[in-house]
């Protein structure tokens, strides 16, 4: 589903990403742990286009992306959704305007249709009857689900997520481990998911990849990394 293939990323000069090698299979959480600065949210801005790398190839469901023009590489994203750190709702809209953002501008959906998928898409992150409520009245738990939602409205093949579970305490951690383990089992996405909580790693991922400067490392089962002497 995503392959990256000697993947180098410069700014002025300064290395942040040095001759990156990783294959994400369809259907598979993949975890990236290591310290920061390590390059980690540089790899989810890549995959998404965002970013493009100094040299290396970049393929998103078998095309590669890296010389892609933003025309296009918009279609490729239709089929991606993005989990921010910080959550990144939009603090003039609704729970409900937040969720349907990305079904306004990129279908031809009538509003009822919408409100549907909203109502559903809430329903199916805990927080069925929310969507009028304002993102400054929630807790940080909430705001994570809610672009949790708005992610995964337009039913993307794949998920990225940076740092799902800062700043949140265990239970709510716990909470949205199991909320990115049953998107991947209802509705069949592909994860890429960074953190540094090791207890969220070793939850959730099918393979972790560990960075360290500027390059993986280490990728494997969690019983492998979990016994690593890195």
């Amino acid at each position: 589903m995503i392959e990256l293939k000697n993947v180098f990323m410069s700014y002025n000069e300064r290395c942040i990403l040095s001759d990156i090698n990783l294959k994400v299979e369809s259907g598979e959480i993949m975890v990236v742990i290591g310290p920061s600065g390590a390059g980690k949210s540089t790899l989810l801005r890549l995959i998404i286009g965002l970013l493009k790398p100094t040299s290396g190839e970049i393929w998103v469901e078998g095309r590669e992306i890296s010389g892609m023009d933003e025309d296009t590489l918009n279609v490729i994203r239709r089929n991606m959704g993005m989990v921010f750190q910080y959550s990144a709702l939009f603090d003039s809209m609704t729970v409900g305007e937040n969720v349907a953002f990305g079904l306004r501008q990129h279908t031809k959906m009538d509003e009822q249709h919408i409100l549907s998928v909203v109502r559903r898409t809430l329903r199916m992150v805990g927080l069925m009857g929310k969507e009028n409520i304002m993102p400054n009245e929630l807790s940080g738990g909430m705001k994570k689900r809610v672009s949790l939602a708005r992610a995964i409205a337009l039913n993307p093949k794949i998920v990225l997520y940076d740092e799902p579970t800062s700043g949140l305490d265990p239970i709510m951690s716990s909470t949205i481990n199991r909320l990115i383990m049953s998107t991947r089992r209802i509705l069949g996405v592909t994860a890429v998911v960074v953190t540094h909580d090791m207890d969220s790693a070793f939850t959730i991922a099918d393979h972790i990849a560990m960075m360290y400067d500027k390059k993986i490392i280490e990728i494997g089962t969690p019983d492998e990394i979990r016994n690593s002497p890195n």
